[in-house]
């Protein structure tokens, strides 16, 4: 039996789709419906039902996906005891959200290239709602962002928590003593991408303060905000340790405030056969950002449990 052709089924009951399956293994429809229907054939069972909305397993199809994930979860172990497997080796398709970018994503890279050298990693940068749907398509295998993502085969884990502060240039306009909330919120407030988890947050927040109407910019790039913030456009709703060098030259201060809760970032994965170098690389994160957390001001950035 091809096990060429039981990955690309493993994959077409995963993404339930053909086209999907055909993006992910840059393939075509064609081969990938080809494949199909040689596995078909081969045990004489139809493995798919089709039509308009997708393809899903028949019953059959179910009862050999779990052979062809047990199959194809044997064949690593087998390389990996012939001494074929020690190294990860193909191309990983990460997604990340602005926060991470300007934290501890350069730290993880480089410990990718020291342990995983023949990996190749494509970075993917966006929004969190595009991220989850970017993994649940197959076009990426593991993102890290703000949402827990509820889906089958998808696994997520808490990695850090990011408090924030109200931020503003030193010196500014907006550098100023406010008497409360309510006054603060007079002013013009940056915050991130409309519909995103930060966003969200601070407007139950402020809601729930009695402030209905406050004066949001919403900003898909921390590198805006931040630009923003300096030249004295609007009071940002950020993490203090994306802003550390500023904090501790005096360019920028954080108001003493009450803000928004923080917002946790999670990485989300696909697991199953032939996908042990997603759980490699969460694990490899955790520690990055461990050592990440021991390098700024602790309350910045917390990690689970602490």
């Amino acid at each position: 039996m091809n096990m060429r052709f039981l990955l690309t089924f493993v994959w077409v009951a995963r993404l339930g789709s053909f086209r999907l399956t055909a993006e992910k293994l840059s393939s075509t429809q064609a081969a990938i419906s080809s494949r199909i229907s040689v596995l078909e054939t081969e045990l004489g069972v139809q493995l798919f039902q089709r039509d308009s909305r997708g393809v899903n397993l028949t019953r059959e199809g179910h009862q050999v996906l779990g052979y062809a994930e047990e199959m194809l979860a044997t064949q690593q172990r087998l390389l990996q005891s012939l001494g074929q497997a020690d190294s990860f080796a193909g191309r990983l398709r990460i997604g990340v959200m602005d926060t991470v970018i300007h934290s501890w994503l350069g730290d993880l890279i480089s410990a990718l290239s020291r342990d995983y050298p023949q990996v190749e990693v494509e970075l993917t940068a966006d929004t969190a709602l595009n991220l989850n749907e970017q993994l649940l398509k197959g076009q990426l295998d593991l993102i890290f962002q703000t949402d827990l993502l509820r889906a089958d085969g998808v696994r997520n884990v808490q990695l850090a928590s990011y408090p924030l502060s109200w931020i503003v240039a030193k010196g500014a306009a907006l550098d100023r003593s406010y008497v409360d909330l309510a006054d603060l919120c007079e002013e013009r407030l940056l915050t991130f991408s409309r519909l995103s988890r930060p966003h969200q947050d601070m407007l139950n927040f402020l809601h729930q303060q009695g402030i209905a109407a406050p004066r949001i910019s919403c900003i898909n790039s921390v590198a805006a905000i931040i630009k923003l913030v300096a030249d004295g456009f609007g009071i940002g709703a950020l993490p203090p340790v994306l802003v550390s060098r500023e904090l501790q030259s005096g360019a920028m201060i954080a108001l003493p405030i009450e803000t928004a809760p923080g917002f946790a970032v999670y990485a989300s994965w696909r697991t199953g056969a032939g996908l042990e170098l997603n759980e490699a690389v969460v694990s490899l994160s955790q520690a990055v950002v461990g050592e990440y957390q021991r390098s700024v001001v602790p309350e910045h950035f917390v990690l689970p449990g602490i």
